[in-house]
């Protein structure tokens, strides 16, 4: 039990009051606030400074093996003139034969390989420039 001393209209009175444990009270619901402002944009400007390092090496010219495997046949020798699609190597890998094509149209400028060479996913195989 809590007492209380209340004053109404001028007389005080002594009230206890019971706890009974819950409590309730009813509310307004609440109101939605403003919308924001829209957020300032900012333009992007590209960076001038150079890459430290120059990717389109690695994409340009260099015919990659897929996968491992080991190296059934070579179609080509350095000098030679292939355009894409054309079969530049052959790739044994899990009993089955995959052909290895040229993407880009050039002159092969090296082959990094040898026929029964073992090679890993990545490994270049044929420089075309």
């Amino acid at each position: 039990m809590k007492r209380f001393k209340i004053k109404v209209n001028g007389e005080v009175y002594d009230v206890e009051v019971e706890e009974s444990g819950g409590f309730s009270c009813a509310s307004a619901p609440a109101a939605f606030p403003a919308p924001l402002p829209a957020p300032e944009t900012v333009p992007v400007v590209p960076s001038q400074e150079p890459l430290p390092y120059d990717y389109a090496f690695f994409d340009a010219g260099i015919v990659s093996s897929p996968m491992p495997g080991i190296i059934n046949n070579i179609y080509v020798k350095a000098g030679d003139i292939v355009k894409p699609g054309d079969v530049i190597a052959v790739l044994e890998a899990m009993k089955m034969e995959n052909k290895i094509k040229a993407d880009i149209a050039g002159t092969v400028k090296e082959v990094r390989v040898a026929k029964g060479q073992a090679v890993n996913g990545g490994d270049p195989l044929v420089i075309i420039g």
